[in-house]
């Protein structure tokens, strides 16, 4: 294993921070896989999976098992890590620009087409090679004035030549759940088995521009622009929801990073023999049809429904109460489907999002993903 510290630049004199990343297997000699955890900082059962499936990597790696290379950024947010007010960790959002640290990343493609226009050809392998140089070249040409521009820059550029992005993030309460692209869902299927996954939400742009799609998005977007060239999806780009905030124990940990080891085996990552994982627990369904359950007023949310189970339109998922009047909401399904992720807190202000419903149709537009 090779450690590797990034320095971001200094924001305030006397201070320092910098990204480490965690390199398994020997660049260049078969596919490359990088998985990041706690890219929104307070979302800690990411962290435990990747000190996991850090052992799990060292002892595949000494026993001379593991090809190719798998990158693995074990806390991928030293700036968020550190925004504490007053007991409450504060770690989705920059707190001195109030961006999301998993929205607004760079949109590669066109910087990609305008390189490797001429460049391309009828070899598939040797255009994703071309396309790969590109993106290295375009992700190095990204600003890094600011900790957050320095910090985004330097998680793409550990990804953006990789066969496989694993980004472990974490609702309040919930299920194991995927989100990713119609493109990339194929191939991650054996992960989604491994691991599983229910619901897997799919969109082919659900707004805000998440660090997944940045990562897997140009590969679509390429090959719309020459189809006269072989370009595959080269990319398979993920963000996995391990379950709630709280679920963060040695046994659920061990069990994940087990998941992702087999999975990574089944795609050609190590030697040797692997099991054949249970059967998709879930059909993909689109990210425009996961309705959220708003909250009207402001209250106490008291649920009567857990993550797992499958409810009916118009079934009460829980009640708000407002303290002062005693008028007691129930909080209805808006379709049928899985309710699958619920808020953590039990008090809602007017407007708040307190629980996911997956459904199969399509029914929303526009962003799609919670700010």
């Amino acid at each position: 294993m090779q450690t590797v510290h990034h320095p971001l630049p200094s924001a305030t004199p006397g201070t320092t921070r910098s990204l480490t990343s965690l390199h398994f297997g020997t660049p260049g000699s078969g596919p490359k896989a990088l998985i990041q955890a706690s890219l929104h900082a307070d979302e800690v059962p990411g962290m435990l999976v990747a000190h996991h499936l850090r052992q799990r990597l060292a002892a595949l790696e000494a026993a001379g098992r593991l090809r190719g290379e798998v990158v693995l950024v074990p806390a991928a947010n030293p700036i968020g890590l550190g925004q504490w007010t007053l007991r409450s960790h504060q770690g989705r959002f920059e707190q001195t620009s109030g961006e999301n640290f998993n929205r607004a990343y760079a949109d590669l493609a066109p910087a990609v087409v305008d390189r490797v226009t001429g460049r391309l050809g009828t070899d598939a392998t040797q255009n994703v090679a071309t396309v790969r140089a590109a993106l290295r070249e375009a992700v190095a040409a990204l600003p890094a004035a600011s900790e957050l521009q320095a910090l985004r820059r330097a998680l793409f550029s550990l990804a953006v030549d990789a066969d496989w992005v694993l980004d472990l993030h974490c609702d309040g309460e919930g299920l194991l759940h995927f989100y990713t692209t119609p493109a990339c869902w194929p191939g991650l299927q054996p992960l989604a088995r491994c691991l599983g996954a229910e619901p897997v939400l799919l969109a082919e742009h659900s707004g805000g521009e998440p660090f997944d799609e940045a990562c897997s998005m140009p590969w679509a977007h390429l090959a719309a622009q020459f189809p006269a060239h072989p370009i595959p999806q080269a990319c398979l780009a993920v963000t996995v929801e391990l379950r709630g905030e709280g679920d963060v124990s040695h046994a659920l940990a061990a069990q994940d990073a087990a998941g992702i080891e087999q999975a990574l085996a089944l795609g050609g990552w190590m030697d040797g023999p692997v099991a054949e994982p249970p059967p998709l627990r879930c059909a993909a369904t689109p990210l425009a049809g996961s309705m959220p359950l708003i909250a009207p007023h402001g209250g106490v949310i008291v649920f009567v429904r857990a993550p797992g189970e499958r409810v009916k339109q118009g079934d009460t998922i829980a009640e708000l109460i407002d303290p002062f009047t005693g008028a007691l909401t129930p909080l209805q399904s808006p379709v049928d489907g899985l309710f699958f992720a619920r808020e953590n807190r039990r008090f809602a202000v007017a407007g708040m999002s307190v629980g996911k419903v997956a459904g199969t149709q399509a029914q929303r537009a526009g962003a799609l993903l919670s700010p």
